[in-house]
């Protein structure tokens, strides 16, 4: 996957041990989601739709 650009931001209910860090982008289209502690590493980009979705079930779930 091509390198794409965008502001990251770190996500508000990643731990503050530094061990559970994720960060999610505005990508043209898309939603990156990457590990914050590798920046320049992978990342997935999914479809604004598939993530508005992914969101609302993470908040409808009784977990």
């Amino acid at each position: 996957m091509e390198r794409q650009e965008g502001h990251w931001f770190k996500s508000s209910y990643s731990g503050g041990s530094g061990t559970e860090c994720v960060e999610v982008a505005d990508l043209q289209g898309t939603v990156g989601v990457r590990d914050s502690k590798q920046p320049g590493g992978p990342h997935v980009a999914v479809h604004h739709v598939a993530w508005v979705n992914f969101i609302q079930d993470l908040r409808c779930s009784t977990w």
